[in-house]
């Protein structure tokens, strides 16, 4: 198996400068449908560093834009076979040809090969992460199990009957799998796994170290496909050859001072989707030098919180706005809180619920619905909850 993917994750940073400025200075004169002001404060941008002159685009403008032009709010898109739907709802187009969501560079960092069968356990209904996931394994050779998720013990039994030797999906349901096979008495021989969708706690790698298996991850979004991934130095995570990451002031577009930390936004450079300063809401900083395992590209320190109270729990996002949709489905209800927390290595999404008695199976299935999750439901009393602006708490720590 080659040390690398391919030739551009060992680029000069002279050389990725220019051959990035050049495909940058490409997407952009591609770019017709937008004003005229922006196309032409556009026509002046000669490198990653002129960005900084053009406005963040932010998921609340994809959404009313999309309201407005369906699906992709006039977005030129090009060659592309699938559209995925996220929370908002948000519609986000996609292919599986030609790792077009580029993640066949973190499974081959990963150590996954033409020799492996990878158990993608990344879900395949509406959102995009199964299908990201199964292209990047194609990419690198490997055989698919379209695993899906839920149903441990067939998740396990087919584990053992295909011969998985990777796994692909969020970071805390591996343990699951790995769980449910021990109560079985089955041996599997995974040994590799690539995760996302969700933090790696220290101790949850850790876990997976102790039984053999290799785990690294990666940052990705529906939207903008592979963002920045880990080596086997698992020191911080390399961005990725295909798009352009700026670290900047939350809430707006100036860039903070090198190593600090702030919002991500992101330039994809992939032709048939050129999102152009994406902001993704989460916080990261960039990082110092170079990865010991040879690749050259900048480092950020990887996934370290939101800049905003979205939260990703069980590997989806929660918004503010879907626990606003919540409360009003309920006359009774003034107000909820949702709480994310964990339990046995696995994410836990509780919601306090202010109401005089309500009927908690119905605010459950309501949960569901608006959050798209099942989670546990806590009565609270009539104002008793804090009023400290917070509807949506995060009590994990990523230490």
């Amino acid at each position: 198996m080659a040390q690398y993917f391919d030739d551009l994750e060992t680029r000069s940073v002279d050389q990725r400068m220019a051959e990035q400025s050049a495909l940058l200075r490409t997407r952009l004169a591609s770019i017709t449908v937008a004003p005229q002001d922006w196309q032409d404060a556009a026509a002046q941008v000669q490198s990653p560093e002129d960005l900084v002159n053009l406005p963040v685009l932010r998921k609340s403008d994809l959404s009313e834009w999309q309201k407005a032009r369906p699906p992709f709010g006039g977005i030129q898109v090009g060659k592309v076979t699938h559209v995925f739907q996220s929370p908002g709802p948000i519609y986000e187009p996609g292919a599986l040809d030609d790792d077009w969501f580029r993640m066949g560079r973190f499974l081959h960092a990963a150590g996954i090969g033409a020799d492996d069968v990878v158990q993608n356990c990344f879900g395949y209904h509406l959102t995009p992460a199964g299908h990201m996931f199964e292209s990047g394994a194609r990419a690198v050779g490997a055989m698919v199990l379209p695993a899906g998720t839920g149903q441990t013990e067939l998740q396990v039994t087919a584990a053992r009957d295909v011969g998985s030797t990777a796994y692909a999906g969020t970071p805390d349901y591996l343990k699951i799998i790995l769980e449910k096979a021990d109560e079985m008495g089955v041996a599997l021989g995974i040994t590799k796994a690539a995760v996302g969708g969700g933090a790696l706690f220290p101790s949850l790698r850790q876990f997976y170290i102790d039984r053999g298996i290799a785990c690294l991850q990666c940052y990705a979004t529906a939207d903008l496909g592979n963002i920045a991934y880990e080596s086997d130095a698992m020191e911080g995570m390399m961005i990725d050859e295909g798009v352009i990451v700026e670290i900047v002031t939350p809430g707006t577009g100036n860039p903070v001072a090198f190593g600090e930390v702030g919002e991500v936004v992101v330039t994809s450079l992939n032709p048939d989707y050129p999102l152009i300063r994406f902001a993704t809401g989460d916080m990261s900083a960039m990082m110092a030098g170079t990865s010991p395992c040879g690749r050259t590209n900048t480092r950020i320190k990887g996934w370290m919180g939101r800049a905003d109270q979205t939260t990703k729990i069980k590997g989806m996002f929660v918004r503010p706005e879907q626990v606003a949709a919540f409360v009003a489905r309920h006359d009774e209800v003034p107000k909820a809180r949702v709480i994310a927390s964990r339990e046995a290595e696995t994410d836990v999404l509780t919601v306090q619920v202010e109401s005089d008695g309500g009927d908690a199976d119905a605010y459950a299935e309501s949960i569901v619905e608006t959050m798209k999750m099942k989670g546990k439901v806590v009565v609270c009393d009539l104002g008793s909850l804090p009023k400290d602006g917070l509807v949506i708490e995060d009590q994990r720590t990523y230490d």
